[in-house]
């Protein structure tokens, strides 16, 4: 049950990005507002989480996994309740942003759980490895949720979700969830906290929307990276997210194709297709059961071949889905095929990426993996996007052309991913 608990919270916080995206026009319309502010709206959730993700999951190590968990997720309800009500677009775009707040608390601080709930390893593993597709998950479900309730309903109601989920969190935490020890005294290392929010915020939004902005969230993030480099008692040691490079660069791959290749198929079947929001949302029904079943699937061959040869698995299968997706005339075998590999991925992923930290650091990996999976869909729509745009002018080619180049770029690391097992593997049998 607690890990019920924690797995709808995953899901609820991460189907927050996108349950806005078909409702958009009708906020425009509801709330007067121009489209600068909502620009804003759309990326306000995102910007705050990806932005926080880092200092929540420092803050969970160090005042208490379950008591942060508690605190993220009555923010999170509290604003959610709040953006149902807004009035105008200003308040939409504050509320948004303090659900971000709310999920960059509550997201490590859950996973970070995970390992309190389930001491022995063996399970540990097995949770974890479904864990890792919930988010995939929820991404797709806020999709659908968005179209079912502005086809019946106002806009509004898409907050309801978040609300009532948020409600029976903090109601079943007490139960279900195990009390935290007492406070740690560990310092905090504000100046990189400050440095890394405010780098991976403008990164996000530059992706986004600005060119400028991009480079001054890359130059943010190198001071962060210097400033903890001389920190006695750094936000993030680097020799820490060094050793979980490649699992995170994969979750940051596999997340912005899916984002682009769903959101460049949502375009053609509306554009090209005619289908109706409500009949695009049903499309993207196909892939729940896929992903849902590679968490399960994952689990049992992590234990067998290791999480890094299960890692070039997934990116293999997932880099076969989209050229798959890129048949945009018959895309439904790739709504199969590269869910399933992308929920391989995710899995094998956060197990690589939480298995070898200490207790006191399980908050902090949570808070990368999930930094990697917010960074990924931005980056993925700036590039992608440009891309198919600059290929041609016509939807088709230039949308089936973004798609191989995404799955280049999965099978080129799903290489990487098995050379490295394999010099690992000499290099054990050496010793």
């Amino acid at each position: 049950m607690a890990f019920v608990l924690l797995g709808t919270v995953q899901i609820t916080l991460i189907a927050t990005i996108t349950v806005i995206t078909v409702a958009l026009p009708a906020i425009q319309r509801d709330l007067r507002g121009g489209e600068t502010e909502l620009l804003l709206v759309s990326s306000a959730y995102g910007l705050a989480f990806g932005g926080l993700l880092l200092l929540g999951g420092r803050l969970a190590d160090s005042l208490g996994r379950r008591r942060v968990f508690v605190t993220g997720m009555v923010i999170f309800g509290l604003a959610s309740a709040a953006a149902s009500f807004a009035p105008w677009q200003a308040l939409l775009l504050i509320a948004r942003f303090a659900q971000g707040i709310g999920a960059a608390l509550a997201a490590p601080a859950a996973m970070a759980l995970l390992g309190v709930v389930f001491p022995d390893r063996h399970r540990r593993g097995r949770a974890m490895a479904v864990w890792g597709v919930l988010s995939s998950g929820g991404a797709t479900a806020g999709t659908v949720l968005s179209g079912v309730v502005i086809t019946w309903a106002s806009w509004r109601w898409v907050f309801l979700a978040p609300v009532v989920v948020s409600a029976v969190a903090v109601t079943a935490a007490f139960r279900l969830l195990p009390p935290d020890h007492p406070p740690s005294r560990s310092r905090i290392d504000w100046l990189g906290a400050v440095l890394v929010t405010a780098g991976l915020a403008v990164l996000i939004y530059g992706l986004q929307h600005s060119g400028w902005m991009v480079f001054g969230g890359v130059v943010l993030l190198v001071l962060f990276g210097l400033a903890e480099r001389h920190s006695s008692a750094p936000l993030v040691p680097l020799s820490f997210m060094s050793r979980r490079g490649l699992p995170l660069i994969a979750v940051m791959l596999c997340a912005g194709a899916m984002a682009t290749g769903f959101f460049l198929l949502s375009l053609y079947l509306q554009q090209v297709s005619g289908l109706s929001p409500l009949q695009t949302s049903a499309a993207f029904l196909l892939p729940v059961p896929a992903i849902f079943a590679s968490g399960p699937l994952a689990g049992r061959l992590i234990p067998r071949l290791g999480p890094r040869h299960v890692l070039a698995i997934g990116l293999t299968t997932a880099a076969a889905g989209l050229l798959l997706l890129s048949l945009l005339d018959a895309p439904y075998a790739g709504l199969l095929v590269f869910p399933f590999g992308a929920g391989m991925t995710f899995s094998a992923a956060t197990l690589a990426t939480m298995q070898d930290a200490r207790d006191d650091q399980a908050g902090l990996a949570g808070g990368l993996l999930n930094t990697a999976m917010e960074i990924g869909p931005p980056l993925g729509l700036a590039v992608l996007v440009s891309l198919a745009t600059a290929y041609s002018h016509d939807p088709s080619s230039g949308y089936a052309f973004a798609l191989r180049i995404a799955a280049a770029a999965l099978l080129f690391t799903a290489l990487f991913s098995a050379h490295a097992r394999r010099t690992q593997k000499v290099k054990e049998n050496s010793e």
